[in-house]
């Protein structure tokens, strides 16, 4: 497994890191706390340096895994969570009853206070998971993640979810270590503006970018050959991205993944994942996953990355399928 340097901090991240919003317990059917508990330990045996949380993810119920899983090692792991989000019933008008973010100072404090509680260590990284929808201006959310880190609550944070613009604007009111963003094969929005808005600055500096949705949700797996049916209770039956003509259009894509890594003794999940970790600008590929068994697919992405001829493979596959069906 490789290790890269999150810009700008100490915190050095495995190419490949493991999401956890799969093993909260919402939004993705059923799942086994004791598949959950051996994921996170398999992720460990086989190199991964960090966990992707939030409060959100099934509401702090991911967090309870990993304190449990990693016990007293949590420690030597590092953890990067999120602030900001709600899921009281309450919230400004047109989003009453669903989940949205919450960026005034004191829903800042007391949110990581709650995640310090669950996770027993200080935060490495604190990400706000996506922007204010109580008009907080930036500076006061932002002037919080400092509070919190002056108290020696988190170690460094940054942005998930937020544009370009609203990168370049962060960047100018403090030390953005990182935006958590979507891209993959499929999802190719960072390419531009946004990643210019993550580079080098007059200084020198940059924001780290870590990629998530990398395997859209598991379409990029190449385990699905027909569209798949979920329940109610997994975000993905409403994702329209498993339904028809982009679905075909995704399963294109990953059975040629499929043949990719057949080739080269890998599964097609590590081909899309060391895609994305091998792109410029990106330091690091979130994978979620439930059992250990879909982690050691994962983490195979790693050996990959000496190997830049792959991607030429890969590309060339991809463009043969033009751009993804708009919805």
């Amino acid at each position: 497994m490789q290790t890269r340097t999150l810009p700008g901090t100490d915190l050095s991240l495995s190419v490949v890191g493991m999401g956890c919003w799969t093993i909260g317990g919402r939004y993705w059917g059923p799942t086994d706390d004791d598949d959950s508990v051996a994921a996170v330990r398999a992720a460990v045996e086989h190199g991964v340096t960090w966990f992707d949380t939030a409060p959100l993810y099934g509401d702090g119920h991911a967090d309870r895994i990993l304190a449990r899983a990693l016990g007293s090692h949590i420690h030597r792991v590092t953890i990067a969570t999120k602030v900001g989000v709600r899921l009281d019933g309450t919230g400004p008008e047109g989003h009453d009853g669903h989940a949205h973010s919450d960026l005034r100072p004191a829903h800042v404090l007391a949110d990581v206070e709650q995640s310090l509680r669950r996770l027993k260590e200080p935060l490495d990284l604190l990400q706000v998971h996506w922007p204010c929808e109580w008009d907080t201006p930036l500076e006061d959310t932002l002037a919080a993640l400092e509070d919190c880190r002056s108290r020696g609550w988190i170690r460094h944070w940054g942005l998930c979810n937020y544009d370009a613009d609203g990168v370049a604007r962060a960047r100018r009111l403090g030390p953005v270590a990182s935006l958590q963003t979507p891209y993959s094969l499929l999802r190719r929005e960072l390419e531009g503006e946004l990643l210019a808005a993550c580079g080098a600055d007059a200084q020198g500096r940059s924001v780290g970018v870590l990629a998530y949705e990398a395997l859209c949700r598991g379409l990029l797996s190449g385990k699905h050959k027909l569209p798949p049916t979920f329940g109610e209770d997994d975000m993905r039956s409403w994702d329209e991205r498993f339904q028809g003509a982009a679905f075909l259009h995704a399963n294109g894509i990953a059975q040629d993944l499929v043949a990719i890594g057949r080739k080269l003794g890998v599964p097609a999940s590590a081909v899309a994942l060391g895609w994305v970790a091998s792109r410029p600008g990106v330091t690091a590929v979130i994978a979620g996953a439930r059992t250990a068994a879909q982690v050691k697919e994962n983490v195979r992405a790693a050996a990959l990355l000496d190997h830049p001829r792959v991607w030429e493979v890969v590309d060339k596959a991809v463009s043969r399928h033009g751009p993804p069906p708009r919805f």
